[in-house]
């Protein structure tokens, strides 16, 4: 197939961001897009992603799930409105490049821009990409291993051959690069609320923003945390957070799920975490064709009927028909696009998970009542009552007008 010429760099970046000259993106079955470098000034490799979202791109950059991938956004204007970076996911970007049709700069000064954020990080971006063409090679093809090479690095065989050497997405161990090294705790006993320990595999910004309203304590743990660390008798409830990477190489963490569903108190799991306590329950997980990455993902609830438009994010899902009769866990969700699991519960205890991403952020607020379930089933157990189970107890959400607004007030 004969390369597209190089886009001209002022039709493809505004000015006011810069660029670096040409670049490519380069994947491992030889397809090249040239494009124009306007991140950093180096090169970045990974699996290909394709995020169909609008806005977000910067809870998308700091979201700790992307670590190791390089994402893809097919709408066309990225750069639209300036960085806050109150709405950052975590400390840092965490995914390796971004690819856009056209980078945009809203603002003027260089601190809010996206551009900055990047090139601070040091993480490659390429405008110029014919995203829509990138995104339906990726929906034919699956995901891909590429590189977005270094500003003049042009040459076509060079940065095919650099595609095919990238390492697997399923060999490397993201989630230690993301966890943090050391507990912390936020709130205070005097607050009274119940103490939530999160599992934190890549835990996002606003799932303890999202706990705290709810007027729970939070005790962040790193991803090695042990199970008397985790199930500690002052803690009322645990949550395994979402993350990046293959849940089939978490032997640690999947022993630790194993505990808690023992333990039986109040568990909740997102996304990875899901995946986490979906294989602690003995059913199997397998990588889909190209993942869920978008704001727009229909699910239904299957005891209530309920669907809602949910934030997703991930590479794996858990497979429903492997999920053992024994173990006392019931597939409670599905997604609508294609018909994976989206969520479980157990029928006796106050475990529920979910595939997405409850918090939004960035995302639609369907899924809060997420937390609510949680916060009240480990209240519960704060004030010593037994916190009943998930299955059975789940209610159709009907928002009024004034519950909506006070709901987006209170999102960050």
């Amino acid at each position: 197939m004969k390369q597209p010429p190089f886009p001209r760099p002022s039709a493809v970046v505004d000015p006011r961001v810069g660029d670096y000259g040409p670049a490519l993106l380069a994947l491992e079955d030889g397809r090249i897009f040239p494009g124009v470098a306007f991140g950093s000034q180096r090169s970045g490799e990974g699996d290909l992603v394709v995020n169909t979202s609008q806005t977000g791109y910067q809870e998308i950059a700091t979201d700790p799930s992307y670590a190791g991938q390089l994402v893809v956004m097919t709408y066309p204007l990225i750069g639209n409105y300036g960085r806050v970076r109150y709405d950052d996911q975590s400390e840092r970007p965490w995914l390796r490049g971004l690819i856009v049709a056209n980078a945009t700069a809203a603002v003027l000064g260089d601190a809010r821009q996206l551009a900055t954020m990047l090139r601070e990080a040091s993480i490659p971006a390429i405008a110029g990409v014919d995203t829509r063409a990138l995104a339906r090679h990726l929906r034919s093809h699956g995901s891909l291993k590429a590189i977005v090479t270094s500003p003049g690095q042009i040459d076509p065989e060079e940065a095919r051959q650099l595609a095919r050497n990238v390492s697997r997405w399923e060999d490397q161990d993201f989630v230690a690069e993301v966890s943090p090294a050391e507990a912390r705790d936020e709130g205070d006993a005097s607050e009274g609320g119940p103490l939530v320990a999160i599992l934190d595999f890549g835990l996002k910004t606003n799932i303890v923003r999202s706990l705290r309203r709810r007027g729970a304590r939070v005790r962040v743990l790193p991803h090695t945390a042990t199970a008397a660390q985790a199930l500690a008798p002052e803690v009322d409830g645990v949550v395994f957070s979402p993350g990046p990477g293959d849940p089939a190489r978490l032997d640690g963490p999947v022993a630790l799920a194993r505990a808690a569903i023992a333990d039986g108190r109040p568990l909740l799991g997102i996304c990875l975490g899901h995946q986490i306590i979906g294989r602690a329950a003995g059913a199997n997980t397998r990588r889909l064709p190209f993942g869920h990455h978008a704001a727009n993902h229909p699910v239904k609830d299957l005891e209530t009927g309920l669907v809602q438009v949910t934030a997703q994010n991930h590479e794996v899902t858990v497979i429903g028909a492997t999920l053992p009769e024994a173990s006392g866990f019931v597939v409670s969700q599905i997604d609508l696009n294609d018909g994976s699991v989206e969520g479980l519960r157990h029928r006796t205890l106050p475990i529920e998970t979910v595939q997405y991403h409850p918090e939004g952020g960035p995302g639609p607020l369907d899924a809060l009542a997420v937390f609510d379930r949680f916060v009240s089933a480990a209240r519960a157990r704060h004030g010593g009552a037994q916190p009943e189970p998930t299955v059975g107890a789940v209610e159709p959400v009907h928002l009024d007008t004034a519950e909506l607004q006070r709901r987006l007030q209170g999102m960050d």
